[in-house]
């Protein structure tokens, strides 16, 4: 069988771009550490009301403009979160495992979007920079109360 001259040049490139893609991928994942955030930390869904930091959940203020706050989603609702209020420019480090089903954490206009399992620590960072009203809700159908699911966040002057 007879290939053609530039059917063998366009094998030869799409297999080699092939082969660099894998190896860049293969490198980011295995031996620079890049795996996804949720599989760093793991905890029994049962046992959560008394693992540390869950077992006092809530907007704790732990430096100069720097807060974190500790949700846990579970069954049409984020426990134990109410009045959240924090200042323009602070940095908010979100905590947020699952009790029961796999839920959504997303804060819409913001880069804040995550999937929150079970038995996993799921955390993410965001700065507030704008003034106004913003609504932390479950971005994953977790059943039939899933629509009431969502926290106001409102950041201050």
């Amino acid at each position: 069988m007879h290939i053609h001259k530039f059917e063998k040049i366009w094998l030869i490139v799409g297999s080699g771009t092939l082969v660099v893609f894998l190896l860049i991928i293969g490198i980011n994942a295995f031996a620079m550490g890049h795996t996804p955030p949720s599989d760093d930390e793991i905890l029994d869904p049962q046992e959560v009301d008394i693992t540390a930091p869950f077992d006092e959940p809530g907007l704790k203020k732990i430096g100069e403009n720097e807060y974190e706050l500790v949700m846990i989603a579970q069954a049409f609702t984020f426990q134990s979160v109410q009045d959240l209020k924090i200042p323009k420019g602070a940095t908010v480090h979100f905590t947020v495992t699952s009790k029961d089903v796999v839920h959504g954490f997303q804060i819409p206009k913001t880069n804040v979007n995550m999937m929150v399992t079970p038995g996993h620590v799921n955390k993410i960072t965001h700065t507030f920079d704008d003034v106004g009203q913003f609504l932390i809700l479950c971005n994953e159908y977790c059943g039939v109360g899933h629509q009431a699911m969502g926290v106001p966040l409102e950041v201050i002057e």
